[in-house]
């Protein structure tokens, strides 16, 4: 899990314009795939090769006083609770604002690097004196800056290095395998945890949203231990109208970051909507192997081959999602419920998978001789061999003489030739070109 750099201040001192500034166009948005959509709050980036993830925690729209108040205190300390590092964002031009002082009185409370970022100095030396009323705030760390201008963006990237190169991974020291179960508000998510744990270990409530952190509950079935991550439901933006509703959306991917495998929950009863495709899409692209689990089977009218119509359904407006196993279950009454965890086993297992090299080729070369690479620009394409370089997910090398030429349509036709052969069912795999080495 890469470290959590938090950008916290009050409305209007600029936050979401040094997200921008600072994400750039470093960040790799996948556009191509259908149904795969990624939030804007929060991006992976990284200064001088190192890697963090860099959260926006704009989108206030107070209405009163009282209202602002308490939600920028809520978005202070929830900033200490999840982040690594705070970049405590303030008007230079303003200066110092009674909620700038209260910000600052809830980030002293706890032990957590805050560099305070006087924003909106273009020009230091005329601005000097705007500066100085800030160190009244109470950090060591003080640095004048200039989203929207770029000025001293590099030194204050390098104080965040100095925190962040100092944070400790936090290792895993169980060997249970990891489901991070994730969906939408009022899935069923902490039924299904309930169901598959046999105790009441979480709230289950018909209010959308009650659960506001992952809650890990630990499960042993046929001798096999299970890590439950509850995460909690991930809703619109449009209907989000606290910060800690942010919040939520981090702490899912941080909770799909942590999982060996993800069962991604579905209402059997509201069918597939493009918030659920967009929760598929943050499992996706984070490369992990998924379960689609539609729940409430218990409401659905049952027709013949229902449940095979529902899978064709789902794969059919999910073709990124065309190698994942589909479930249905009913947390309320157990119905298939027990399924999933044998599903996770075997799903697991294909995700780190290893096949040798020698069978490897040897379905690539009856690949290519069923369909050929298509001749790109006058150039011939000759694949020469084939290598398996990872698992978790499972990543081949294809070795050829053009590798910018290969379509992706042939890379395509490449994998399901390997799932053809192999399985890998429920896990994403990688294939790259690469250039034969002549020596």
């Amino acid at each position: 899990m890469k470290p959590i750099v938090a950008v916290v201040g009050r409305p209007n001192v600029g936050k979401s314009t040094l997200f921008n500034k600072l994400v750039g166009d470093r960040v790799a948005i996948v556009d191509n795939i259908p149904g795969v959509t990624r939030d804007r709050l929060y991006r992976e980036t990284e200064w001088n090769g190192t890697e963090f993830m860099l959260v926006d925690t704009g989108g206030l729209e107070p209405r009163n006083n009282e209202f602002m108040m308490s939600k920028i205190k809520q978005q202070a300390e929830v900033a200490m609770t999840e982040a690594d590092v705070i970049l405590f964002i303030v008007d230079g031009k303003a200066g110092v604002n009674p909620l700038d002082e209260e910000i600052a009185y809830i980030l002293r409370k706890k032990k957590k690097p805050v560099i305070l970022c006087v924003n909106k100095i273009d020009n230091y030396i005329a601005q000097q004196d705007d500066i100085y009323d800030f160190w009244g705030l109470g950090f060591e760390h003080l640095i004048a800056i200039s989203g929207e201008h770029k000025v001293n963006l590099g030194d204050m990237l390098d104080l965040v290095i100095g925190f962040v190169e100092k944070v400790e991974p936090v290792e895993e020291i169980d060997d249970s395998l990891k489901l991070a179960i994730i969906g939408r508000p009022n899935a069923g998510k902490s039924s299904l945890v309930n169901r598959l744990s046999g105790e009441e270990r979480t709230i289950v409530s018909e209010v959308a949203g009650t659960t506001r952190d992952a809650i890990d509950t630990l499960v042993e079935y046929n001798g096999e231990k299970y890590t439950l991550i509850d995460t909690a439901g991930i809703r619109r933006k449009s209907k989000i109208e606290e910060d800690l509703e942010y919040y939520s959306v981090l702490r899912a991917i941080k909770s799909i970051k942590r999982a060996d495998v993800c069962l991604w929950l579905l209402d059997g009863s509201e069918g597939l909507t493009e918030q659920d495709k967009r929760i598929a899409g943050l499992a996706f692209e984070e490369k992990k192997p998924i379960i689609i689990v539609v729940n409430k089977w218990d409401l659905i009218d049952k027709k013949k081959n229902t449940i095979k119509s529902m899978q064709e359904y789902l794969l059919g407006e999910l073709p990124f999602l065309s190698y994942a196993p589909v479930e249905v279950v009913s947390a309320l009454t157990g119905q298939r419920t027990s399924r999933l965890l044998e599903h996770a086993d075997n799903v697991f297992a294909e995700y780190t998978r290893h096949i040798s090299t020698g069978l490897l080729n040897s379905v690539i070369k009856d690949a290519i001789m069923m369909n050929a690479p298509p001749t790109r620009k006058g150039h011939m394409i000759k694949i020469n061999y084939a290598t398996q370089i990872a698992t978790a997910p499972p990543k081949f090398i294809l070795f050829c003489n053009y590798p910018d030429m290969v379509h992706f349509s042939y890379s395509r036709y490449i994998e399901n030739r390997l799932r053809e052969a192999f399985g890998f069912d429920g896990t994403p795999i990688e294939i790259k070109f690469e250039r034969k080495n002549e020596k």
